[in-house]
């Protein structure tokens, strides 16, 4: 009989996490492999061009660099921020008398009983956890870069290390992002298997316009040498 109650959870969820986890394991190959037909790969190429160029004229530009690392660390501490307050408010209902045991409705497919709807809760928990460390992990390399970028040309601190540091920072920033995303079909998941897995089916193809470039950008973006 417990079978027949959470079969849809235990087919429809782990394959919504497949099909995400999988569009992201190829766009990580189109990054190696083509980074400049991706949005991620073309940003990473620009920031790199961006620190060169700002460390190269620091006396005109070092005012420009510290403003643009602050509206990003700016952005990073709202979304830990987000995650945070999120995690805490999931921890209160967890912990809570209400108890998270009772099923919302009985006209929910899938299972919900005490064990799984305590499952939906941890797992989401979780989730913004990993966002919440993704995003003070990018703040950290940020916050590193916002002093080194202001180095004088003479030290012994390159524009390639500054461009590391950079780029790991904004790395670990769309992971969280991405993460914090996947919370989405997870919230749904309280309602129900079917809308996670709809969900999910929905949100690749609208990341994937998103993640990648297409029509006149992507003629310019292939003349450009794809070292990045």
């Amino acid at each position: 009989m417990e079978w027949k109650k959470c079969y849809l959870d235990m087919i429809l969820v782990p394959l919504s996490f497949m099909i995400t986890i999988g569009y992201h394991l190829w766009l990580w190959q189109k990054v190696r492999t083509k980074p400049l037909s991706t949005i991620i790969g073309t940003n990473n190429y620009g920031r790199r061009l961006w620190v060169s160029t700002i460390m190269k004229d620091n006396e005109k530009k070092n005012i420009l660099a510290v403003q643009t690392l602050r509206n990003t660390i700016m952005g990073a501490t709202l979304m830990a921020t987000t995650s945070i307050l999120l995690c805490s408010g999931l921890a209160a209902v967890i912990s809570s008398t209400y108890s998270v045991k009772k099923p919302i409705s009985d006209a929910l497919y899938g299972a919900h009983g005490e064990f799984m709807v305590a499952l939906k809760y941890v797992t989401l928990l979780l989730v913004f956890l990993a966002s919440f460390m993704c995003h003070s992990l990018s703040i950290r390399f940020i916050n590193q870069v916002n002093f080194l970028i202001n180095c004088p040309p003479e030290s012994t601190v390159t524009c390639e290390y500054v461009s590391e540091l950079l780029e790991k920072g904004f790395t670990l920033n769309a992971m969280g992002n991405r993460i914090f995303y996947s919370a989405l079909p997870l919230m749904l998941w309280i309602f129900g298997p079917v809308l996670v897995f709809v969900c999910s089916i929905t949100m690749v193809p609208m990341l994937y316009n998103l993640d990648f470039v297409f029509g006149k950008s992507k003629e310019k973006m292939d003349e450009i040498p794809s070292e990045v």
